[in-house]
C-alpha cells in the first residue's frame, strides 16, 4: 500500500508542478480586483490562473495516467482524458437527471461535484492500468485496427463506464452523509470549528471537503460564513469563525512545513526541493492555495498529513474559541486578508498573525522531527544508494549531460551494462533515478556502468535496480528507450 501511495505521489508531480504559477496568477488578479473591481488587468490574471485551477481533476487525471503508465507515452494520457470525460459526464447533474426522469432542480448535489481532484485521480489510476494491460494487445486481423496503443482508451472509456455506474449508487449518499455530520458538529461551537477543520483538510484528497465545505461557508445549514462575512450581515465574532483558522495555516503553517522538507531534504536533491517547495510555499502565503505544497508530500507520506489536518483543525479551533475572526472570497492567503482586514465583522484579525506565527514554529520542528525521526519520504528523501563515489555531487552527471551526444553514450554504456535487450524488461525513472527491472541481475555489470560517471547503483531486489543519475535523469531515460525501440 505505500509503495503504491508513493508511486501515486511521485505521479501527481507532473500535474502539481503546473498549481503555483496558476495560483500566484489569480491570486495578484484578485488582489488587483480588490482594489479595482473590473481592472481589465486583475480579470486577465485571475481568469488564467482559474481556468487552470479549475479544472484540476482533467490535469490530475492525465498527469497520474502518464505518471503510473509503463512507458510515459502520450497514449496514456489520452487514456486518463477519455477516461475523465466518460466518468465525469455520466455522473453529470444533466445525466441523472436524465436517467432518473426528474429535473435537474431536483438532482441530488453530489451530481454536480462530478468534475473533482478526486474523479482526476481515479480516472487517472484505472486509464494507466488499462494502458498498462492493453497497450501491447494485438487483436485479430479484422479489428486490427485497434489494436495496441489505441486499444488503450477504448478499453479506459468501459472502465470507466463500470466504475460510474458504482459512484452513481455510492457517491450521493457519501456526499449526504457528510453533509449530515457537517450539520450536526456546527452545534459544537468552538469544538465543531475544529473538527471541520481537520476533516476539510483530510477529505482534500477525494474532493468531498467540498461536501463539507458547503454547510459551514454556504446558505445548506443557514451558516453561509463567507457570504454573511463578505455582506456585513452576520454577528461580531461569530461571523468568520469557519474561516479565521485557515489563515494561520496557509500562511505561517505550510510555509514552514515546506522549509522543514527542504532542509531535511538530501543533499544531492536540495536544489530541486527548494524550487517546488519555493513556489508552493509562496503560493500558500499569497494566495492562500495549497494544493501544490500538500499534494506534494500527501501520498509520499500520509501519516504526516494527517498530522497536518489535525494542526488545521487545532487552528480553527483556537480562532473560534478566542472570537478571532476573519473571512475571505478566494481562499486564505496574504491577498485575502489584507483585503479582509477592514470588514466590520473582523474581530481581532491581527492576533491570527501572532497565531501564525506560533504555529509556523510548530509546523517547522514538529514535520522536521517527524520526518527525520521515521524517515519519511517526503520530496527530495527517496532512497538513494550511497557509495564510495557518491561523495561526488549528482549535479556532476547533470553538467556532463548537458550536450546530447554526451547523454547518449552515458546511456548507451549504462544500458550495456544492464545486459542490454536480451536482460532489460523495463524502463522508468524517478525525480533523479532510473528505475530499472532485469532478468537476471547477475548479468548486470555494475563496474562498466559506475564507469560511465554516475553517483550510484542501488540493487534493490532480484530484478530491480536504480542508478543514480542526477536531475537530468529525463534525457538519459529518453535515450535509453531511443535504444531500445530502435531494436
Amino acid at each position: 500500500m505505500m509503495k503504491a501511495l508513493q508511486n501515486l505521489g511521485r505521479a501527481l508531480m507532473l500535474p502539481v508542478a503546473v498549481l503555483p504559477a496558476a495560483a500566484i496568477l489569480a491570486g495578484i488578479g484578485n488582489w488587483i480586483l480588490g482594489f479595482s473591481e473590473g481592472n481589465i488587468i486583475g480579470t486577465f490574471l485571475q481568469t488564467a490562473g482559474t481556468s487552470i485551477l479549475d479544472n484540476l481533476g482533467i490535469l490530475f487525471a492525465v498527469g497520474i495516467a502518464i505518471g503510473l503508465s509503463k512507458d510515459k507515452h502520450g497514449a496514456a494520457g489520452l487514456s486518463g482524458l477519455v477516461g475523465f470525460l466518460v466518468f465525469s459526464t455520466l455522473i453529470s447533474t444533466d445525466t441523472v437527471a436524465n436517467i432518473q426522469g426528474i429535473d435537474a432542480e431536483s438532482v441530488n448535489a453530489a451530481f454536480g461535484q462530478n468534475e473533482n481532484v478526486f474523479i482526476g485521480i481515479i480516472s487517472g489510476i484505472v486509464s494507466a492500468s488499462m494502458y498498462n494491460r492493453f497497450s501491447e494487445v494485438k487483436l485479430p486481423d479484422a479489428l486490427a485496427f485497434f489494436s495496441g496503443k489505441r486499444l488503450a482508451p477504448i478499453m479506459s472509456a468501459a472502465a470507466m463506464v463500470v466504475v460510474a455506474a458504482i459512484m452513481y449508487f455510492v457517491w450521493p449518499v457519501v456526499y449526504s452523509w457528510l453533509v449530515s455530520f457537517g450539520t450536526a458538529i456546527s452545534n459544537l461551537g468552538a469544538g465543531g470549528a475544529g473538527l471541520y477543520g481537520f476533516f476539510n483538510r483530510l477529505l482534500i484528497p477525494t474532493g468531498l471537503h467540498h461536501a463539507l465545505n458547503s454547510v459551514f461557508w454556504f446558505d445548506v445549514a443557514g451558516i453561509n460564513d463567507i457570504g454573511n462575512f463578505l455582506s456585513g450581515e452576520g454577528e461580531k465574532g461569530i461571523t468568520g469563525m469557519y474561516q479565521a483558522g485557515f489563515f494561520p495555516i496557509m500562511m505561517f503553517g505550510l510555509p514552514a512545513a515546506a522549509l522543514a522538507m527542504y532542509h531535511t531534504a538530501k543533499t544531492r536533491r536540495k536544489k530541486q526541493a527548494a524550487s517546488l517547495m519555493l513556489a508552493a510555499a509562496f503560493a500558500a502565503f499569497f494566495t492562500g492555495v495549497t494544493e501544490p505544497l500538500e499534494f506534494s508530500f500527501m501520498f509520499l507520506a500520509p501519516a504526516l498529513y494527517v498530522v497536518h489536518a489535525a494542526l488545521t483543525g487545532l487552528s480553527l479551533f483556537i480562532a473560534a474559541t478566542f472570537q478571532w475572526t476573519s473571512g475571505f472570497g478566494f481562499s486564505a492567503g496574504f491577498v485575502d486578508y489584507t483585503l479582509s482586514f477592514t470588514n466590520p465583522l473582523a474581530n481581532q484579525p491581527y492576533m491570527l498573525l501572532v497565531q501564525g506565527l506560533v504555529f509556523a514554529v510548530i509546523y517547522y520542528f514538529l514535520f522536521r522531527f517527524l520526518i527525520v525521526k521515521f524517515n519519511l519520504k517526503t520530496p527530495g528523501r527517496e532512497d538513494e544508494a550511497v557509495n564510495a563515489q557518491a561523495g561526488e555531487s549528482a549535479d556532476k552527471s547533470g553538467e556532463t549531460s548537458d550536450k546530447a551526444d554526451e547523454t547518449a553514450v552515458m546511456a548507451s554504456e549504462i544500458y550495456e551494462g544492464l545486459g542490454g535487450d536480451e536482460n532489460v524488461t523495463s524502463v522508468d525513472y524517478c525525480t533523479t533515478r532510473l528505475r530499472l527491472e532485469v532478468k537476471d541481475m547477475d548479468k548486470v555489470d555494475q563496474d562498466k556502468i559506475k564507469a560511465t560517471g554516475v553517483p550510484g547503483i542501488n540493487v534493490v531486489g532480484k530484478h530491480n535496480i536504480q542508478v543514480i543519475i542526477g536531475t537530468s535523469v529525463q534525457f538519459v531515460a529518453d535515450e535509453v528507450n531511443k535504444i531500445r525501440n530502435k531494436k
